[in-house]
């Protein structure tokens, strides 16, 4: 019964085409505003300061309340600086929760760390070994991974101070160690796609630790001048834990990750390239129904790839997204012209009126088709919005033609002009939303752009680049623009990779029919 009224809300908001249930459940609007809201903003900056009294105040600790309210300086420089330089995550909660939550966890383990090994309950984990066995390097990787490189570089900062003064008075060794350790973790993790280099980045971490630890006398004591003097079983078990430490710390790091992608709903280009397997049901379905589209999509997903890497977008979100940007013409393949026959166009028995509804349709049939197989919000997000609220041009303009013909015939058999229906522009236009991010602009232009180059004869670098730069134009002049935060001067740096790819594209497809035409030549 609730399933019934949800869907039928759908329909009404023309967020779904009556025929494939919807499984995704929109966002409640009390999570909307739980969102944006001041109070839990507030209470989640509250609470945090309360885990880190917790933490300061806990166990024998030196002059804990001086060290809380270091702390607490420390935080409200923290916040200043997320507030200015981040303010997208200061003010969307969830991204906040993760930030400071993952700094929590990192500080709680390094407390009970820290615990443990003063208790003395461990034989091989001895108090001057808390240093080694710090996960220095969790909250640094995961918020380098989840959100990028400056969150990353913000956890590393933060998290060691933070860190050092639970240890008790400032200690320049373990803060420099921190510090360099987590450093060293962002500088790994940048554009990660894959969890195997999420692992080499560990290694790298643990053996910076490793000669940090070396270097400022955390594991030893060394006799370099007797070395049958020192005790080389505790300086190899002191060396496995600070290059463990790192290694552990990834693994555990890699096993979260999933579950903190889907719980703040972040998706990391790891997750990107695992999406981007050809072999996914509707791709295997369009290479047999929809051979033409799936071609297509794969050229748009070369051309939005190259432009996104071009303005510093995600271009392996931009990849994937193209692959199933048109999934909705599985639907009526044979009414778009990338999959026709050259014997029969089916859209010659049909009014313009009825052929641009088939046309627009296959947004909203990709949805269904999205949300059915369950895949990512961001990719039904671009089905949605990669043609914005464009204009079916070819047939509104059959429409009018078609209009201006019955005006002049109704003239010559004396009939009213009301009695001839009027074509209206809203009637061929895409339900829209506009682009929303950089990413939808960015396939959107990439869409339009290799549709219209299908129909150049004898390209050129000129043609080419007359057709980029009018279809871009005309977008920017039908306002399809205007809701995403692509500039004009990455329009501009966009244009000449688009081309670039364009031409080679075209040029390879030329080399292969010839090499098809002289091959069959030889065979006969």
């Amino acid at each position: 019964m609730f399933d019934f009224l949800k869907r039928g809300r759908l329909i009404r908001r023309g967020l779904a085409s009556r025929k494939m249930r919807r499984r995704r459940r929109a966002r409640s609007e009390l999570m909307r505003n739980l969102e944006n809201a001041t109070y839990v903003r507030v209470f989640l900056l509250a609470l945090f300061a309360a885990g880190l009294a917790f933490l300061v105040f806990s166990g024998q600790q030196p002059e804990p309340t001086k060290n809380y309210v270091i702390a607490l300086l420390v935080l409200a420089t923290a916040i200043t600086q997320l507030w200015i330089n981040q303010p997208k995550s200061f003010y969307q909660n969830s991204r906040l929760l993760l930030v400071f939550g993952v700094i929590l966890a990192q500080l709680a383990v390094t407390k009970l760390l820290l615990v443990i090994c003063n208790s003395g309950d461990y034989r091989f984990l001895k108090p001057e070994m808390a240093g080694l066995i710090t996960p220095y390097a969790f909250a640094p990787l995961v918020l380098s991974v989840l959100l990028g490189r400056q969150h990353g570089l913000y956890a590393a900062f933060f998290v060691s101070l933070w860190s050092s003064m639970l240890f008790g008075p400032i200690d320049a060794p373990l803060l420099l160690t921190s510090l360099i350790s987590g450093f060293t973790a962002v500088s790994l993790t940048l554009q990660v796609r894959r969890r195997s280099k999420l692992i080499r980045a560990g290694l790298y971490v643990g053996l910076a630790i490793w000669l940090l630890s070396l270097t400022f006398g955390l594991i030893g004591p060394i006799n370099w001048f007797y070395p049958t003097a020192n005790d080389w079983g505790m300086l190899g078990w002191q060396s496995a834990l600070a290059i463990g430490n790192g290694v552990l710390t990834a693994t555990l790091v890699g096993g979260a990750l999933p579950m903190l992608e889907n719980l703040f709903r972040i998706t990391t280009d790891i997750s990107w390239l695992e999406a981007s397997d050809l072999n996914h049901p509707l791709l295997r379905r369009m290479t047999i129904e929809a051979p033409g589209t799936y071609h297509h999509s794969l050229v748009v997903a070369n051309l939005a790839e190259a432009a996104a890497e071009a303005v510093d977008a995600n271009a392996t979100l931009c990849r994937v997204c193209s692959y199933f940007h048109d999934v909705g013409k599985l639907v009526k393949p044979e009414y778009f012209t990338e999959n026709m026959s050259f014997e029969r166009n089916p859209h010659d028995e049909l009014a313009p009126t009825m052929s641009a509804l088939i046309i627009i349709a296959h947004v909203k049939e990709g949805v269904d088709l999205a949300l059915k197989h369950r895949l990512n919000q961001r990719i039904i997000d671009i089905i949605q919005e990669h043609h914005g609220t464009s204009l079916v041009r070819y047939f509104y303009q059959r429409a009018v033609q078609q209009h201006e013909d019955a005006r002049a015939g109704g003239k010559i058999m004396k009939l009213r002009e009301d009695d001839i229906p009027e074509v209206h522009e809203e009637s061929f236009r895409y339900s829209g939303p506009k682009p929303q991010t950089k990413e939808s602009a960015i396939v959107s232009l990439a869409d339009t752009i290799e549709s219209a180059s299908r129909s150049l004869e004898k390209p050129t670098p000129q043609k080419i680049e007359a057709l980029v730069n009018e279809l871009i134009d005309e977008r920017i002049s039908d306002r399809q623009l205007d809701e995403c935060d692509l500039t004009l001067g990455e329009l501009k740096v966009s244009r000449f990779y688009r081309c670039c790819i364009l031409e080679s594209l075209i040029q390879r497809q030329g080399t292969d029919r010839q090499c098809r035409a002289t091959k069959s030549c030889a065979q006969t």
